[in-house]
């Protein structure tokens, strides 16, 4: 066997003609022999799937935990940040395609070998108190974020996977063990929205929302980007925060983040102030805690406040905190709980 596959995990064969079943995203793609899934990097060889990206990392940096965006997750810390080339998604606007979506365009798989001993290593050396999954789907490169996270838990890393939620309850339940933080892009509010603009589905990453919320302890924040035109409407935007209230509860937190044209969907001017002002404000209306406002940096929405008494907690200027108050948990003013992992 060549040594750029390495064994998938989550399958199981079919009961005939070699298929196999891949059970680690929402796809559940029965692959022929032969074939690949639907992310472009598992293949069925000989009635076995391999994933082909293991050894393949395209991209290795050390990031503000900030830009994941988590906010409520060891804030002010740095996290070493990893990433595999493909996606499960195809998202027209895609702001890493570079990366995700090569595999689908060209059938190239560009990355080099780097070990999880290696990258646990090189998380420690340059401070980091976390490992982040990130830049493409991390869902579709499982075993190395399982080996990595598995060693970076007992060195004391924290790990921290940035996700469209495609990921199956077994995905979920596989890495629950090991994995400590996950930010979900919940896209839009609208089945119409994944399918035309992500060749996806809405209720699997609602499916997922929910049952980290309710079923595991691993720290969960949101993420919505407004594409004007596409998922920015008042009815959508409510729909979507008081879903998040009942099935997420109001302490997740909710980054709506501005849209700049990328990739294919290049038509369309960046998403003006006030349409992420009133998407602030339906989120707080719908009972959210804390709403936050991406890719404005310098903006009030960036900062961390006590919902009860509103007292301003954590002050940030784009990824770099310039204040953090809150002391064990609370709030100094009021003494409420404010949620999070705050060591």
């Amino acid at each position: 066997m060549e040594m750029d596959l390495k064994k998938a995990i989550l399958w199981e064969p079919s009961a005939k003609d070699k298929k196999v079943q891949c059970k680690l995203c929402a796809f559940r793609c029965l692959i022929a022999d032969g074939r690949l899934g639907h992310c472009g990097v598992r293949k069925n060889i000989d009635g076995v799937l391999y994933l082909l990206n293991y050894y393949k990392v395209c991209a290795a940096n050390v990031d503000p935990i900030e830009k994941k965006p988590l906010f409520h997750f060891q804030p002010g810390s740095k996290s070493f940040s990893i990433s595999t080339p493909g996606c499960n998604f195809q998202c027209e606007f895609c702001q890493n395609w570079q990366i995700s979506q090569q595999v689908i365009e060209d059938g190239i798989i560009d990355g080099q070998a780097i070990s999880p001993e290696k990258i646990v290593g090189m998380a420690l050396s340059s401070g980091s108190k976390s490992i982040a999954y990130t830049y493409t789907e991390p869902t579709i490169f499982m075993e190395l974020c399982a080996d990595c996270g598995v060693l970076a838990k007992r060195e004391g890393l924290k790990n921290v996977f940035v996700s469209n939620g495609y990921m199956t309850r077994e995905a979920i339940d596989f890495a629950k063990d090991w994995l400590d933080a996950i930010n979900v892009d919940l896209k839009a509010f609208s089945e119409d929205y994944y399918k035309r603009l992500c060749k996806a589905r809405m209720q699997p990453v609602l499916d997922t929302i929910k049952y980290i919320a309710k079923e595991t302890n691993i720290w969960q924040e949101i993420t919505t980007l407004l594409v004007p035109g596409e998922n920015d409407s008042d009815d959508e935007l409510k729909k979507l925060a008081e879903w998040l209230v009942a099935n997420a509860g109001p302490d997740v937190p909710w980054h709506i983040s501005r849209f700049y044209p990328q990739y294919k969907y290049l038509d369309s001017e960046p998403t003006p102030m006030g349409t992420l002002e009133n998407a602030y404000n339906i989120g707080r209306a719908a009972g959210l805690r804390y709403v936050y406002m991406g890719n404005v940096p310098g903006a009030k929405g960036e900062s961390t406040f006590c919902y009860k008494c509103g007292k301003a907690l954590i002050e940030r200027v784009g990824y770099r905190i310039a204040a953090n108050r809150i002391k064990d948990s609370r709030c100094p003013e009021c003494g409420v709980e404010i949620a999070g992992r705050w060591q």
